[in-house]
């Protein structure tokens, strides 16, 4: 007897959307919402899938390779590689993938991204700090950061993407302001992506 499996999984119901689909501001406070995919200290690369509604294991980096810190998406957005926009959160310890953190902008890479046999195409990545953290309480801009770090966090990109085929080249830095028009851009793309869909 050959089983349906999707006729045995719940039905969606309007108290719950996909995490890619939730709020990207928090409705009370107006805070930034991002979803976390992989943990500050991951050498495990996941990626969330919006369809089943998970986690999947995307890659495992070599020995010795760690993400720096937590590593998400800003929900219901969209980037020009057609995915959600890409985030790194600063806090004092990881959390776990799926969980949800409030974070404050503070600025973003600009950066093109090439797969192995694709084109090049825009892939920012945002940087925020969580609004629990300790450490980066008081940081406001990318400029407040440690000397070098940001440098750090570029090399991590290139050399993540050069490990799996791709590349990544880093064009600049900006602010919080350009940085939160990034993320307006990516919600009309998302929203003009849902609307092609119905």
């Amino acid at each position: 007897m050959q089983w349906d499996y999707r006729a045995l999984m719940p039905k969606r119901t309007a108290r719950h959307a996909v995490l890619s689909d939730t709020a990207t501001f928090d409705a009370g406070t107006g805070d930034l919402r991002v979803v976390i995919e992989t943990p500050k200290g991951s050498r495990n690369k996941y990626d969330y899938d919006p369809e089943s509604d998970c986690l999947d294991l995307a890659a495992v980096l070599p020995q010795g390779m760690i993400f720096p810190f937590d590593f998400g998406f800003v929900p219901s957005t969209l980037g020009e590689d057609g995915d959600p926009l890409d985030v790194l959160v600063l806090m004092d310890s990881p959390v776990i993938p799926g969980c949800v953190v409030r974070a404050r902008l503070i600025g973003a890479i600009e950066a093109r991204q090439k797969a192995k046999h694709g084109a090049w195409q825009r892939n920012d990545r945002l940087i925020a700090v969580a609004l629990h953290a300790e450490t980066h309480q008081e940081t406001r801009t990318l400029s407040e950061l440690r000397p070098h770090l940001l440098d750090e966090i570029k090399e991590f990109f290139v050399d993540y993407n050069r490990l799996r085929g791709s590349r990544f080249k880093p064009l600049g830095d900006c602010g919080p302001k350009k940085a939160r028009k990034l993320i307006e851009a990516g919600i009309k793309l998302f929203q003009r992506g849902k609307r092609r869909a119905h």
